[in-house]
């Protein structure tokens, strides 16, 4: 374990302008505050509040990535940190690029031949009726560059499909339609090159969108997630290969479904997952014996690597 001084001055970016501003700073303000309990120089930044220029006059050692969204975890962010020559926690710039772009991560996996629902991107030309031939109802449609179900929607008739695709542009320029799977939702948190255990997420609604998220008390998060120790393995290692694929390192979650036949279904990378106190990662840390704080402290760590 690494002595608090090791870090040097540790700065936690926060807030940024992104869509998902309000749980970055709930994410950062719990990241802080862990840190400061183990004894590190760190203190955090709103990177909306001065940019660069701000980050830089606060000469920080490294940087814990606490931006969730576009300008925190598709690449920005990393490739200014890496001109600055400041070291930060979590993937590089073309893993967060890559997982930010759900359409472009799910046809490197395609190639692989990594499971993935089959989608198809949409405009406000798009023929309607062949988008529900080709894919099938239900289907999910969503922004491709926006986190925490920002946007989406699930489309169970072709009437309302061009409702739902304004709904996810108001988001994002590109929106994509994917097939919808109907069964349990997984989701498997990777730490180094460590697999934590994968939670099963139950949502009364069916549903487990941004309120269900972040807001629901209703929300289920089965741990253990009730799969055969072997299926268990099984997910883990798809999602070990799901993330090392796009280049992931350091820490990041992976996002599934399982359907009736038991056949697992990659949904979406997410390479800096939430921190708050309904967020996943920690959860599943918590169930393998790693409290918040020492949690804090692995991710920190990342940002020693070369």
């Amino acid at each position: 374990m690494n002595d608090p001084s090791d870090y040097g001055r540790v700065v936690v970016l926060y807030g940024g302008d992104s869509a998902e501003r309000e749980v970055s700073l709930v994410s950062g303000a719990a990241i802080l505050a862990a840190l400061k309990r183990s004894g590190v120089d760190a203190r955090g930044y709103d990177l909306a509040a001065g940019g660069l220029t701000g980050l830089e006059a606060l000469a920080p050692d490294r940087v814990f990535i606490a931006l969730h969204g576009r300008g925190g975890e598709d690449g920005t962010l990393q490739g200014a940190l890496e001109l600055l020559k400041i070291p930060y926690t979590g993937s590089g710039v073309l893993a967060s690029a890559l997982g930010m772009d759900k359409q472009r991560c799910k046809q490197l996996w395609q190639a692989l031949a990594l499971p993935t629902p089959a989608s198809i991107m949409l405009g406000p030309d798009s023929d309607w009726s062949a988008v529900t031939e080709q894919l099938g109802l239900p289907l999910v449609v969503k922004p491709v560059h926006e986190g925490s179900t920002l946007g989406i929607s699930i489309v169970a008739d072709r009437e309302s499909l061009e409702s739902a695709y304004r709904e996810a542009a108001r988001f994002d320029a590109a929106v994509m339609a994917e097939r919808f799977i109907k069964g349990d939702e997984y989701t498997v948190s990777l730490l180094g090159d460590e697999v934590l255990p994968a939670i099963r997420v139950e949502v009364p609604s069916g549903f487990y969108d941004y309120e269900a998220k972040y807001h629901s008390n209703t929300t289920l998060y089965h741990l253990p997630c009730g799969l055969a120790a072997e299926q268990e393995a099984e997910l883990g290692a798809l999602c070990r290969h799901a993330f090392t694929a796009v280049g992931g390192r350091g820490w990041g979650r992976v996002d599934v479904m399982r359907d009736a036949t038991g056949q697992f279904w990659l949904l979406e990378v997410n390479t800096v997952p939430g921190m708050t106190d309904h967020s996943l990662v920690p959860q599943s840390a918590a169930h393998a014996g790693l409290d918040f704080d020492a949690l804090v402290l692995r991710i920190l760590d990342t940002s020693l690597e070369p």
